[in-house]
């Protein structure tokens, strides 16, 4: 059985300020309160998931004396609506589908393969740009916290755990500062998570962006800085699973 960390939902129509986090920094540095238990084990690695969870994942790292890492996935967005989640892929050939909304929009599956083909293309930029030459960091056996700065649908986050999954690790730990009730109740009875950990869970989600009041876009070269002096002897920062 999961072992997970029950969070009681907030149930307010929209999120007050002492619920809301000031920004992501902040975000992290809470959740890394909530993460102490695994500070200074040399068998834990914090993966952020790019852009927006990296700065989050970088304060657990940084709290918690682990090396920081990122698995690159990308959303699977619908052409006339890129924030509705039609499903999310990931290195190594790793791809979830959300069945209920493409069956709903009755998208054909060979514009499904199309999009995929697509944010391929821009996974694999991403990953030249953040590994920069170096070594994919090591995971298996060790326990891997996987951070994002919310959870939506959690597409993103499913097929993360999916492909760290492939990787053999001990334990995967799904970390986010604020998740949707439903998102939340469906990653911890995921087989391959071990546990959950959200400090808020709203029922009446709405957005991440709401939880923050600074919700800045995170860029590329954002990402790359959190990376910096992070990493395993080698000089790795980012793990590539395929």
């Amino acid at each position: 059985m999961n072992q997970v960390e029950r969070v009681a939902p907030l149930v307010e129509q929209q999120p007050h300020q002492a619920q809301r986090f000031f920004d992501r920094s902040e975000a992290g540095k809470l959740l890394a309160k909530r993460l102490s238990a695994y500070a200074d084990r040399p068998d834990v690695v914090v993966i952020g998931l790019p852009r927006g969870g990296v700065p989050v994942a970088r304060e657990v790292a940084d709290a918690l004396h682990a090396p920081l890492d990122v698995v690159v996935v990308r959303k699977l967005g619908a052409p006339w609506q890129p924030e509705l989640a039609l499903g999310a892929i990931a290195s190594g050939g790793i791809r979830v589908l959300n069945d209920e909304t493409i069956q709903f929009w009755d998208i054909a599956p060979q514009d499904i393969d199309a999009l995929t083909a697509y944010e391929l293309d821009e996974l694999a930029r991403r990953e030249r740009l953040y590994r920069a030459g170096r070594l994919p960091l090591q995971v298996r056996g060790k326990t891997v916290i996987i951070v994002d700065d919310g959870l939506a649908t959690g597409m993103t986050m499913r097929v993360a755990v999916l492909a760290v999954n492939k990787a053999q690790p001990g334990a995967i730990v799904v970390a986010a500062p604020v998740a949707a009730t439903q998102t939340y109740l469906e990653l911890r009875a995921m087989p391959e998570v071990s546990r959950c950990i959200c400090l808020r869970t709203p029922r009446d989600f709405q957005a991440v962006g709401l939880w923050y009041d600074h919700f800045e876009q995170v860029s590329d070269d954002d990402v790359r800085a959190a990376l910096k002096g992070h990493g395993n002897a080698k000089g790795s920062n980012l793990i590539l699973l395929g």
